[in-house]
């Protein structure tokens, strides 16, 4: 009995995944909205967090005392679900730009329209991913296995959510990008699948972000 119960732990391992998924944004991962990746580094964010980013040899953020935020978009455009509604798509997107607005004000005059010393943030939300938690260690055995199988079938485990965002600063007088930075997040774990996601459930991630931004040296 001892083999047939280790083989379907096994097939259950492969099958529910485990182990913890990477912090870092993978290459098929990249939306598109930068257009180029080919210099994105992986460095650590002010937090202390895993990030990649390029940022331009002459950057210098002390050149410009005006900043403009852009709204955030969805790249590529993502589809309501009966778990994630457009309204609160539409609520990440307006929390992302103004939890930037709010920690970038102490470094620049914040505008409406680009000026010559202006400074334009670019944000978008690549993906908000909503998937099945990750075996724990305790679950692995064979009979803890059995029950975490159960429990996934019937859509009643924990479901992780992932955000991943790119960011490009642009020179307003030259139209350059100055510095990309492409990171993914976790927010909080809902209890199943039938449990819709709110905004407060991408908040933290999100003002962490948001103070990384602020604090960020080139």
């Amino acid at each position: 009995m001892a083999k047939p119960l280790c083989t379907l732990a096994l097939a259950g391992v492969v099958l529910l995944g485990s182990g913890c998924s990477s912090k870092i944004t993978q290459p098929e991962e990249y939306s598109g909205f930068l257009g180029d990746y080919s210099k994105l580094e992986e460095t650590m964010s002010a937090s202390g967090e895993p990030v990649l980013r390029w940022t331009a040899p002459d950057f210098d953020p002390k050149r410009y005392g005006t900043l403009l935020v852009e709204k955030p978009v969805f790249h590529p455009t993502q589809a309501p679900s009966d778990q994630m509604s457009q309204q609160t798509m539409d609520q990440i997107a307006a929390y992302m730009r103004m939890s930037l607005q709010r920690e970038l004000i102490g470094k620049a005059r914040l505008v409406g329209t680009p000026e010559a010393d202006t400074l334009i943030v670019r944000p978008s939300i690549s993906a908000v991913a909503i998937s099945n938690e990750h075996l724990k260690v305790y679950e692995v055995i064979p009979i803890a296995l059995l029950a975490a199988a159960t429990t996934t079938a019937a859509g009643a485990r924990d479901q992780e959510v992932a955000i991943y965002a790119e960011v490009e600063a642009v020179d307003a007088a030259s139209g350059k990008p100055v510095v990309r930075t492409v990171r993914k997040g976790k927010g909080l774990s809902l209890e199943n699948r039938k449990t819709p996601l709110v905004l407060d459930d991408l908040k933290p991630v999100l003002d962490d972000w948001a103070r990384d931004a602020r604090n960020f040296r080139p």
